[in-house]
């Protein structure tokens, strides 16, 4: 740890960067390609994770950590695993209507645990393929990866999704259908939206995008206008892969911003949060933030410093509205780095110097809680997780070269999707 805090700037990002991208190689299936959720032992995959995972391999490449036909053969794998897996309503089948399951056997690709055919997560896995097929622009292996990268975005029907409505359900199970709750509010979802309105075969219906926007809610929070979303995650995840500076739809020409702006106000409110700290957390202050989604301490009751704190598990946390029990995602902090790199660093910096125990084999664990003791020991999550492993990689990626943004510009399915949605400026 002593060796981290003493490093530069762009060596510490480089090294952090280069453990967090290490966790979707080492936790890989040999056979399928196939990701795991978590580093925990048995965890299944999260097939949001593959599509991180295809996301980072041109980051190994154009980094040196791997060669070219390495990561080209790990990518081919995984697609033509996923093309040849079974789409049926079967209840154990891999996925259906071109999308999949949210949780995966690793050996079987088979669904687990009940899970739902879940939209965001298959979007996240199919922007993975996009960039897959955007990078590899050779012959050979990097044509096949090209062919079966657009049969996977093809066949999706993200019209079906929509359950004959101008919404768009969260998800669906071959037990009981659709499920009964679908996208309200700004959320991660961009990206969802974007793919499937720039689709060739299934698209979803013109009116779908403006019928989720006017669920948005503009706030003044913290002495800032933002559009809201509590979690930070829901501000970082959709912009993963697409450049949102200086682009804009109709509700953000409305506020003469930007959802890349958006999120850099999010930003500060998040640090300001941290510097009010209204419930008194430990630890909370501006350089001790990133209250979002993932583990926290197990759901109950505990009494300290004169007060009852409940906690929550894993769980959807955001500000300032909550839900907020003291857990912040250790990782987040450096996530930002493409929208504020200041705050970015100040804060992971932070965290090194106070907290080192957050930070093992120079990655971060996933919910860290010092309002929460045993002993000397404050809360600390087990082991890592694949969504902010993977996220890490090629956010900084983005912050130090662009890359994963330069690829998807070129993507015409993305191009065709946010004209859908109606962006229009920028580099469109």
């Amino acid at each position: 740890m002593d060796g981290l805090k003493h490093l530069s700037d762009e060596a510490l990002v480089l090294r952090l960067q280069r453990a967090a991208f290490s966790y979707l190689t080492d936790y890989a299936d040999m056979e399928t390609g196939l990701v795991a959720d978590t580093s925990r032992a048995g965890s299944p995959c999260s097939i949001a994770v593959v599509g991180f995972a295809l996301s980072a391999y041109p980051v190994a490449i154009e980094n040196g950590w791997l060669s070219r036909s390495e990561a080209a053969r790990l990518t081919l794998k995984v697609l033509k695993f996923l093309l040849e897996s079974e789409q049926s309503e079967a209840p154990d089948a891999t996925g259906y209507k071109g999308f999949y399951y949210h949780f995966l056997d690793m050996k079987t690709g088979r669904r687990v645990w009940q899970c739902e055919l879940s939209l965001i997560d298959s979007a996240l896995l199919i922007a993975g393929i996009l960039v897959a097929a955007g990078y590899f622009n050779g012959g050979g292996v990097e044509s096949e990866i090209r062919d079966r990268a657009d049969a996977l975005y093809r066949r999706v029907d993200w019209h079906w999704a929509q359950n004959g409505t101008s919404g768009l359900s969260q998800g669906w199970k071959p037990e009981c259908g659709f499920l009964h709750y679908g996208w309200e509010g700004y959320n991660e979802a961009t990206i969802l939206y974007i793919l499937g309105l720039g689709s060739p075969t299934f698209p979803l219906s013109a009116s779908c995008y403006e019928t989720w926007s006017l669920t948005y809610q503009w706030e003044n929070l913290l002495d800032r206008n933002v559009l809201y979303s509590g979690p930070l995650f829901t501000h970082l995840f959709s912009h993963a892969w697409i450049d949102f500076r200086g682009i804009r739809d109709a509700f953000m020409q409305e506020k003469n911003s930007d959802y890349f702006e958006n999120t850099r106000s999010a930003i500060a409110i998040h640090r300001a949060y941290g510097e009010r700290n209204p419930y008194e957390f430990d630890g909370y202050s501006r350089d001790f933030w990133g209250v979002t989604a993932g583990e926290g301490p197990p759901a109950a009751a505990h009494r300290g410093m004169g007060r009852d704190r409940r906690f929550f598990g894993y769980m959807s946390r955001g500000i300032p509205y909550g839900p907020d029990d003291g857990t912040i995602s250790p990782w987040a902090m450096l996530a930002t780095l493409p929208f504020t790199p200041e705050a970015a660093l100040s804060g992971t910096r932070h965290l090194l110097e106070h907290y080192p125990q957050v930070i093992s084999h120079d990655r971060f664990s996933s919910g860290f809680n010092p309002t929460l003791r045993s002993g000397s020991k404050a809360w600390l999550s087990e082991g890592w997780y694949g969504l902010d492993q993977g996220l890490l990689a090629i956010s900084i990626e983005n912050h130090r070269s662009g890359l994963i943004w330069d690829i998807m510009r070129t993507c015409p399915y993305i191009r065709d999707g946010l004209a859908h949605a109606g962006f229009t400026g920028g580099w469109l």
